[in-house]
């Protein structure tokens, strides 16, 4: 009775610990999406702001602090549409993820225009600043032709496989139709709707 006893004793003990981990494990993973929830919401909201800080000064600043801020919001609404392109597309054409590669590469260039700008936001030489736009408003254009480029392909792509399989379907629908009204009902009787 005594071995029983421990034997059921050492269960409780092994089952209670299992248990524990659990929790502590449950309880880490709880925190740790909350902790990624709460930064996500804090970039987007910094972002948010940003931007609404470079429409303001785009529209409101004349010169090159104007010019680098409409650089900044048109390499930024370029790049973040194309993105959500290609990620709404991936989920139903697997063929995009070589896009996808590509537009990580070209965002990495995207963000080092981005920042160069954002440092010459500050630069208090404006004839240094109006000397590079040049070479800035090239390396923007040349990046968002490029993002364009992809997302305008990827949504291409997604319209010609809706438009082939509305096609399909509506040739299947045809025929379909077609046999329903050469073939004779069956006369078998079988289950009828409505009044007897």
């Amino acid at each position: 009775m005594e071995t029983a006893g421990i034997i059921v004793l050492l269960l409780f003990l092994i089952f209670a610990a299992l248990a524990t981990v659990r929790t502590v494990r449950t309880a880490r993973a709880v925190k740790r999406r909350v902790r990624e929830s709460i930064d996500r919401s804090t970039t987007q909201a910094r972002r948010l702001v940003e931007d609404n800080r470079l429409r303001a000064r785009s529209w409101t600043t004349p010169g090159p602090a104007g010019e680098l801020a409409r650089l900044r919001l048109e390499l930024r609404a370029s790049i973040d549409s194309t993105f959500r392109a290609l990620e709404e597309g991936r989920r139903e054409d697997a063929s995009l993820a070589e896009a996808a590669g590509l537009m990580a590469r070209l965002n990495d260039h995207a963000r080092a225009l981005d920042g160069e700008l954002r440092l010459l936001e500050g630069e208090p030489d404006r004839e240094r600043v109006r000397s590079l736009l040049p070479d800035l408003a090239d390396r923007t254009h040349r990046i968002t032709h490029g993002a364009d480029s992809l997302r305008w392909a990827a949504q291409d792509r997604a319209r010609r496989f809706a438009a082939d399989d509305l096609a399909a379907l509506t040739r299947d629908i045809a025929i379909e139709s077609a046999a329903l009204k050469l073939n004779p009902p069956d006369e078998a009787p079988g289950p009828r709707l409505g009044k007897d």
